[in-house]
């Protein structure tokens, strides 16, 4: 049990015999009793706050699921939590559970919700933290109890997750012992719980399974997957081989939704194969096959030992050689009948691949292998979106309950990342056809089968800026008109530091404001890495003078101060911890932010040409009490004008202009190769590279003698930050973040040192994992970087050559502006570098700016790439 908080949490006595169960199931229940009388509004804040803890507790609970059942991948068991926190609170957050959910009074008609009493939740080894957390929401949003049955081999780490999500329940008011759960768990246990409770909600094995639907109590049951792809001869081979091999590779393969088998049309066979082998599959000899099929399948059943470990792993428990890297095993094999052990369902990244001589063929095959373990289940197909006739056949052949269309099976059938009308659930119904009592992803329908069918879809894409942005040298005093003309403007809240304050910088601004009639003060207390306690103080300054205008003068510090300063000024009551939560997709993220602009206008007015933070959503604040870091992103924090006045940025001294010029570099290169890139992030990261080559080297060298320089990094900052704050940016940005904040780098030079090795590890073509967005469809980061290359003036024969050419360009941009080449360079002790590179490394990794990265990272790669950068190997 954690800790106690502010809320008691009781300590539940350990069930470990029937006695201990039955009273506890009696005392559930009085508990439920009392949780059916809430209204919406209290459940809603209670489903929240479970949410939120379930969230923040995503990489220990993952860590805790490997390090248990020895299954898996810890980065993507992160994922499946973050997932079964984030987009579970998402889709169900506004649905009415409590008293009346529907009327319509013309016809006489209402619903009223009414929850069903105390659910028996059996959890899989598979998913045994993400599944805890999908069951214990759910059951919070209807205001029914849940008892929890884990499995023997994942109790530990199921036990965690329904604690950190009861703790939030009852610290947010719902009664206790409302969660409860199955100390020592053992057949007699989980049948008795199965048999006491009103539901039962059973993920598991065929025999557990079976099992809650013999108990004579209605049951929510899952049947086996045993999902068989298609590639016609229409399909992008590229997309879909990738999509197959992200998929396959998700945990290594433990989603039951998980591709099986491919069958791909005889005319695009070779060209899949060829793929497969490219991005580092693994096609099985013929000895080694007959030694893989005897080892994943014994005597009819799956090896459990296989299940959820690596390709490696598989091939030397066969006494079969392949490489490390090796992705998937593939075995090419011609028999669907379920003799042949690659037709069954493996749970691994094993695939059966067969040849089929035409569609029909191949949905024959498909056919076969949904009946022989399948039913209901899942069904992938990868085609041109124009083949509807043929589209339309699949899906009448396919006795699944759901068919996805060039998607990734696992992420797929899960729903709502790659389609976006399919409902997010870890517990996926068959139908009467798997024998389940639903035929869609669990939730309110459980009565019909239906089938539904997901073509993949992108998500709609943003550009957002401020509403003015304005530029040219010495514009600063016409644009500032607005306040009085048009905007009439009564007083202004100045936010700057003391050098800029005491070296004549704001008395340009406060003439002007003088002139225009408009009360001002100005609080000049910012320093470099600005707190919270300063922004406090601020604040309380800008609550005094009542301001219907900020006007945040300076760097990245200035312009973060001021936009904290905003929030609280508005939102006096926000939490920090909450605004600073991480998310996977910024419109379903489980914190709403607060609206801004109701009391104050925000004016960003850099004097700086690096952080771009005048047209950006981003913000960073530390609390100097706890040395804790607030990273906000939320386009509420976008300023409403930007002025980028080069008048201001003459004077900036050379180490500023280094650091702030390669800054703006990084942005726009990470921009370019983000997972989240479009065409209308495109230009200004392709014009921003091209002007930070043309001119910083002469801004460095000459400063203010050439105002043409200066003019041109100050316009490339500024898009160079219009084009992150919509494509958003990478690791670099992440392993910076941390780099700078444990070792007290200038964020520009962190960036600077770790660039070009981040580079070379997005620009692999056969990378580990690749980032999750729809619209990335597979890893083309060399071609992107290409791109970038040419685009800046460098020449070569392929992508590679180019790259390279950059990369060498870089390299002696760098070398001018004085960023020496590693970290070590820069006297940082090895020792401490060292003691902190763990802590580094897992922070990176769930820094906000990881998502975007093109390459999805593990933690080792992380760390591999931090050693390399300090010791310049």
């Amino acid at each position: 049990m954690a800790k106690k908080k502010e809320a008691e949490v009781a300590v539940p006595e350990i069930i470990d015999s029937t006695e201990a169960l039955t009273a506890r199931l009696n005392a559930m229940r009085e508990a439920q009793k009392v949780f059916a009388t809430f209204t919406q509004e209290q459940v809603d804040k209670i489903f929240y706050e479970a949410a939120m803890a379930a969230n923040k507790a995503r990489i220990p609970l993952a860590q805790m699921a490997v390090e248990e059942t020895g299954m898996g991948i810890v980065e993507d068991k992160i994922i499946k939590n973050h997932y079964a926190a984030e987009y579970i609170y998402n889709a169900y957050k506004d649905t009415k559970t409590c008293g009346v959910i529907d009327e319509d009074p013309s016809f006489g008609i209402k619903k009223i919700a009414e929850p069903i009493g105390v659910i028996a939740a059996v959890i899989p080894t598979t998913n045994p933290t993400s599944t805890a957390i999908f069951k214990t929401l759910i059951c919070l949003k209807t205001r029914n109890a849940i008892i929890i049955s884990p499995h023997p081999r994942a109790k530990g780490c199921t036990i965690a997750a329904a604690k950190v999500v009861l703790e939030a329940a009852v610290k947010a008011g719902a009664p206790e012992g409302i969660i409860s759960w199955i100390d020592v768990p053992s057949l007699e246990l989980t049948n008795q719980v199965m048999h006491e409770a009103d539901t039962i909600l059973a993920t598991g094995g065929p025999g557990m399974v079976n099992a809650a639907y013999s108990s004579g109590k209605p049951a929510l049951g899952v049947g086996a997957g045993n999902t068989p792809v298609i590639i016609d001869e229409t399909a992008d081979i590229r997309m879909a081989v990738n999509s197959i091999i992200h998929s396959k590779t998700f945990d290594n393969g433990m989603i039951c939704a998980s591709e099986q088998s491919v069958t791909a049309l005889a005319s695009v066979y070779d060209a899949v194969k060829q793929e497969f082998q490219a991005r580092g599959c693994y096609f099985l000899k013929q000895g080694e096959l007959e030694k893989v099929r005897k080892t994943i399948i014994i005597n009819g059943a799956l090896n459990a030992k296989i299940v959820g470990q690596s390709a490696f792993t598989i091939a030397a428990l066969a006494g079969v050689k392949v490489p490390e890297t090796a992705k998937i095993l593939i075995g090419e094999v011609e028999s669907v009948n379920i003799e042949e052990e690659f037709a069954h369902e493996k749970l691994s990244p094993v695939l059966a691949l067969y040849k089929a001589k035409d569609f029909d063929d191949a949905l024959t095959k498909a056919e076969q292998l949904v009946a022989d373990g399948g039913y209901g289940h899942t069904s992938s197909l990868y085609i041109h979106p124009a083949q509807t006739e043929k589209i339309a056949k699949h899906a009448a052949a396919m006795k699944t309950c759901r068919i996805v269309i060039n998607t990734p099976s696992s992420h797929g059938g899960i729903g709502d990342l790659y389609n976006f009308g399919m409902a997010p659930s870890l517990t996926l119904g068959c139908g009467s056809w798997g024998g389940n009592s639903v035929s869609e992803n669990v939730g309110v329908k459980h009565l019909i089968n239906i089938k539904t069918v997901a073509e993949r879809r992108e998500n709609m894409l943003w550009f957002r800026t401020p509403e003015k942005v304005y530029f040219k040298k010495g514009c600063m005093p016409v644009a500032l008109d607005e306040l009085k003309t048009e905007l009439h403007k009564e007083k202004a809240f100045i936010v700057t530091d003391s050098f800029l304050y005491q070296n004549g910088y704001i008395a340009p601004i406060e003439a002007k404001l003088d002139e225009m009639g408009i009360q001002h003060t100005c609080f000049f207390e910012v320093a470099p890495d600005p707190t919270l306690q300063c922004a406090q103080k601020g604040a309380d300054a800008m609550k005094a003078f009542a301001p219907d205008t900020i006007i945040a003068v300076g760097g990245g510090s200035a312009m973060d101060a001021a936009k904290i300063m905003w929030v609280m000024y508005e939102h006096p009551e926000a939490n920090f911890e909450d605004m600073a939560m991480d998310f996977m997709d910024i419109r379903k993220r489980v914190f709403k932010f607060p609206k801004m602009g109701e009391k104050a206008y925000m004016i960003a007015i850099p004097t700086s040409s690096g952080t771009g933070s005048e047209v950006t959503p981003f913000a960073i604040i530390t609390d100097a009490e706890t040395g804790t870091k607030w990273p906000l992103a939320d386009y509420e924090l976008l300023p409403n004008m930007a002025i980028v006045d080069v008048d201001n940025m003459m004077n900036q001294p050379k180490g500023l202009t280094s650091a702030s010029g390669i800054d703006v570099m990084t942005h726009a290169i990470e921009a370019y190769v983000s997972i989240m890139a479009s065409d209308y992030t495109d230009g200004l990261a392709l014009k921003a590279v091209k002007m930070v080559f043309d001119n910083l080297p002469s801004a460095y060298e000459n400063g203010a003698n050439d105002p043409h320089a200066r003019e041109m990094m100050a316009n490339a900052s500024c898009m160079a930050g219009m084009a992150f704050a919509n494509a958003f940016l990478g690791l670099n940005h992440s392993m910076a973040h941390k780099l700078g904040a444990y070792h007290h780098l200038p964020h520009g030079v962190a960036n600077a040192v770790i660039l070009t090795e981040v580079m070379r590890y997005n620009a692999a073509e056969v990378p580990t994992k690749m980032g999750t967005f729809s619209q990335y469809q597979y890893p083309h980061a060399l071609a992107r970087y290409a791109e970038l290359g040419r685009f800046a003036g460098c020449q070569g024969k392929d992508d590679q050559e180019v790259f390279e050419n950059f990369i060498k360009k870089l390299d002696e941009l760098k070398d001018f502006i004085g960023i020496k080449k590693t970290i070590k360079d820069y006297g940082i002790k090895e020792e401490d570098f060292l003691a902190t590179l763990d802590e580094m490394v897992e922070n990176a990794f769930n820094d906000q700016c990881t998502g975007a990265n093109p390459r999805y990272p593990l933690m080792k790669e992380i760390k591999e790439m931090y050693l390399k950068c300090y010791y310049g190997k």
